[in-house]
């Protein structure tokens, strides 16, 4: 698999430029955090390098991120290998839509995978990882805020997702992802990122609080802040972190 070589013109300066951003973003999380009555330790702040040159991404590894999300597969694994030969093995996160012909190369080499968002997804998982005497972490992504471009699950389906979750081999489901609207201003999400909040209880009452659910992904760089409010554990940041993503 061919690395990606991309390089920026001043290295030092983009390193230092994203340990700046870095140090904003953790204080704006500490201080969301604390006003909402939860640890800030609790949350895990995953660094979004798509569309990102591998250089970016071994940046965010050289000055603390040890997350890092990519919503395409062989981005991904391009990046993975790379930032490895650097010395770097940050835990590699799975955010994007997942096709299931691209999950026999993504088990075993992923720490998360957000995106699951239809029972044949999970299945294919599951058969994939189970030929490789492996069990892959999962979360549902559900479509809460009822967008038809969005994926994931119909929240009244959720129940019957998780049940069919826990009679399958191979994966280990670990809670939920959600995206919100694009919205002008971010308190506007507070609804969607409650709602997802609620389903994720209830379901952890309903699985009688297995310690394997313990995951709720949701808020990026223009609404973590809301979602930290409602319970958000991972953060997908990009933006905020990384900076305006190189154009095409």
């Amino acid at each position: 698999m061919a690395a990606d070589t991309t390089r920026y013109p001043d290295e030092s300066k983009y390193i230092e430029q994203f340990r700046q951003r870095l140090e904003q973003v953790e204080a704006s999380i500490r201080q969301a955090a604390l006003a909402a009555g939860r640890d800030p330790a609790s949350l895990t702040l995953i660094g979004v390098s798509k569309q990102f040159p591998a250089f970016a991404a071994l940046a965010a590894c050289r000055v603390g991120i040890r997350d890092l999300g990519e919503n395409r597969v062989q981005d991904l694994l391009a990046k993975k290998e790379e930032l490895a030969a650097a010395g770097e093995e940050p835990h590699w996160h799975m955010i994007g839509t997942l096709q299931r012909n691209k999950v026999k190369q993504l088990v075993g080499r992923v720490h998360l995978i957000h995106s699951v968002d239809s029972l044949a997804l999970m299945e294919e998982i599951s058969r994939r990882s189970q030929a490789g005497g492996l069990v892959s972490d999962i979360l549902l992504q559900v479509n809460s805020s009822g967008e038809a471009s969005k994926h994931g699950f119909d929240p009244d389906a959720l129940p019957a997702a998780v049940e069919q979750a826990r009679s399958w081999q191979g994966i280990r489901l670990c809670g939920l992802m959600t995206m919100a609207q694009l919205a002008e201003n971010p308190d506007e999400t507070l609804p969607v990122f409650t709602r997802t909040q609620a389903l994720f209880e209830r379901l952890a009452e309903q699985q009688g609080h297995p310690a394997a659910w313990s995951v709720l992904s949701m808020g990026m760089s223009q609404d973590y802040l809301q979602a930290i409010r409602c319970g958000a554990t991972h953060l997908r940041i990009g933006s905020a972190l990384f900076g305006p993503r190189p154009q095409a």
